[in-house]
């Protein structure tokens, strides 16, 4: 697919691992044809984004939502009336860790994570803030034969423990989500909770392979401690973070990013000391990730059912 082939938006790639930038619609007014183009925009190219648009809460939730059901981030609070928007608040004043300044995949420490997640900027810096995506489809397929098979076997034990339990040093402002000013959270659920998923995964629309290690959320491997788990772990983010798996975001007021969080990581940057950023965000749900090690998953919180052959 190139960008010749679309007929109701233009279409610029942004680097030559993933992402392209989306030009010529309005996301507040858009046909079902041009959106029909978009997500196959979306699922070639894992991020993409739109900029100069003009929209509401209920604007950025309707076309969002037309990818998926909405959900939400169990931990962070969402804007008053509008249960599916969370807002993401860094003050000019703020130091230490910015929100999402790691590398990572969105809430992968619930059963069923986002399937995509829409980050709409209401006020940004003059410059920086940008968000950087990595190919998890890329970092899979650039894996020798041999760690391809034994991550294939693999399956991740997952928690919010690392970013939101104080007894594992969350409330350490130098690192902390939750002593960021600005940020509103939810902290009625148990951050220690874990979540089993498998290391690599088979994407549920294009069918191809990703290798799934998402950041500070991965604390182990299943049957295995902490200690045993990070060389492999700590390997994998660094394979990750290649530089040529990479894309980069840049956003003015009006810009809406969306990513395939089953598709990519990102990493969002604290490069704008003194400036204030506002960002609202949205998520998509979906099925939980099947792969290899785990090809049948179960949601014991609905009645939802997740399989991928296994050859």
């Amino acid at each position: 697919m190139t960008a010749m082939t679309y007929r109701h938006l233009q279409l610029r790639r942004v680097a030559g691992a993933l992402g392209a930038e989306i030009t010529g619609v309005d996301l507040g007014a858009l046909s079902d044809a041009a959106f029909v183009e978009i997500q196959r925009a979306f699922c070639e190219y894992s991020a993409v984004y739109f900029p100069d648009q003009r929209l509401t809460p209920e604007q950025q939730c309707a076309f969002t939502g037309r990818f998926g059901p909405l959900t939400h981030h169990p931990l962070i609070a969402t804007l008053p009336g509008h249960p599916h928007v969370a807002g993401l608040v860094r003050e000019a004043d703020s130091t230490g860790m910015n929100f999402g300044g790691s590398w990572h995949a969105d809430s992968t420490f619930m059963e069923s994570p986002p399937f995509a997640t829409s980050l709409y900027a209401i006020e940004v810096p003059p410059q920086g803030g940008d968000t950087l995506f990595a190919s998890l489809y890329l970092a899979y397929e650039t894996l020798s034969a041999g760690m391809r098979e034994l991550c294939d076997r693999l399956v991740v034990v997952h928690s919010a423990a690392a970013a939101y339990d104080p007894d594992r040093g969350a409330n350490d402002p130098k690192k902390s989500l939750i002593m960021q000013k600005g940020m509103q959270y939810n902290l009625t659920e148990d951050p220690k909770k874990e979540m089993e998923h498998p290391l690599v995964c088979v994407h549920p629309v294009s069918g191809r392979k990703v290798l799934w290690e998402t950041g500070v959320y991965c604390l182990r491997f299943r049957d295995m401690t902490e200690e045993e788990s990070a060389p492999l772990l700590n390997y994998l983010r660094r394979h990750i973070a290649n530089p040529n798996f990479t894309c980069r975001m840049g956003y003015r007021p009006g810009t809406l990013g969306m990513w395939d969080n089953r598709a990519v990581q990102h990493f969002a940057m604290n490069d704008y000391a003194g400036y204030r950023r506002v960002m609202h965000r949205v998520q998509v749900g979906g099925p939980p990730p099947v792969g290899p090690a785990m090809p049948v998953r179960t949601v014991t919180t609905a009645s939802q059912t997740a399989t991928v052959p296994v050859h």
